[in-house]
């Protein structure tokens, strides 16, 4: 009885897995190619899609996109603009060459896996490792890795950290086209410490986990895109007292709450989760 009722569950199961609704992230990866519409954000960073994706150049002269096997060198062209000018600050900085750049989106958006957002072509991961030889064949570009800049979990930088990445971060702060940078908190209480002059540009840097081998820039909605949906405005000030208290908590963790229920796990996003627009993405040749 037992072993007949085992059996009979294992097919449901099986069933069950066999009908069940692919995820988005599934459905976008397979697109090796964007769409041939003008180019168009829908939705938000974490729940939409890109029409007519523009690719980032494998090498530029003061770039390179990296994990080029990713296919996640795509983007709205105000990110790829906007990668071109911050390249060109960052080989003006002393033993920067420019800019290896990591994951932007897949060429329609959409779900990717590893991030929870890059899915409308405005978001882009800079490699913190400074970029010392543009010219890196595509299998270099697979094994090379980019490195931490973080110490004592994300409370401070390390001693790879420089005057450079200040200087590069500061850069696309000031950009009018970014809205946010995710960098970990010992680099944002770092760049506090030592910035002068007008800090509003310290209210775009942003303490997250992680993002100590890159960071990761965040565009607003282009001008006029109505089917772009906008991120609030972080918080006035510069942010500082802010960025301390997470350093504070890495040092000094609070006690655990125990009638804090348990986390749950982050269901993955199925079609019917984003805007309806992204169907026609989707589907369109």
């Amino acid at each position: 009885m037992i072993k007949r009722l085992c059996a009979a569950l294992a097919v449901l199961c099986a069933a069950g897995a066999a009908t069940a609704e692919p995820t988005a992230k599934e459905l976008f990866g397979a697109k090796p190619t964007p769409t041939s519409h003008r180019s168009t954000v829908i939705g938000g960073h974490s729940n939409g899609c890109l029409a007519g994706g523009v690719e980032l150049a494998e090498t530029g002269p003061t770039w390179q996109a990296m994990r080029l096997s990713r296919n996640r060198n795509w983007g709205h062209p105000e990110v790829i603009e906007f990668i071109k000018r911050l390249s060109e600050t960052a080989a003006a900085q002393p033993g920067w060459e420019g800019l290896y750049v990591g994951d932007l989106s897949q060429p329609r958006g959409g779900p990717v896996s590893g991030h929870r957002s890059h899915q409308s072509g405005l978001d882009a991961d800079i490699w913190m490792r400074p970029a010392t030889d543009l010219g890196l064949s595509r299998q270099a570009r697979e094994n090379i890795s980019s490195i931490s800049m973080r110490r004592a979990e994300g409370a401070f930088v390390n001693e790879n950290w420089s005057r450079a990445h200040h200087e590069i971060l500061k850069a696309a702060a000031k950009d009018r086209a970014v809205t946010r940078i995710f960098v970990f908190p010992g680099a944002k209480v770092q760049m506090c410490n030592d910035a002068r002059g007008n800090r509003d540009w310290l209210r775009k840097i942003r303490p997250w986990w992680g993002h100590h081998y890159h960071f990761h820039v965040r565009l607003a909605c282009p001008r006029g895109a109505r089917s772009c949906v906008e991120q609030a405005a972080p918080p006035t000030g510069d942010g500082c007292d802010e960025a301390q208290d997470w350093v504070n908590n890495i040092l000094n963790p609070p006690p655990p709450d125990p009638d804090a229920p348990p986390p749950r796990p982050r269901r993955e996003l199925v079609m019917a989760d984003l805007p309806e627009q992204c169907r026609a993405v989707l589907a369109s040749r």
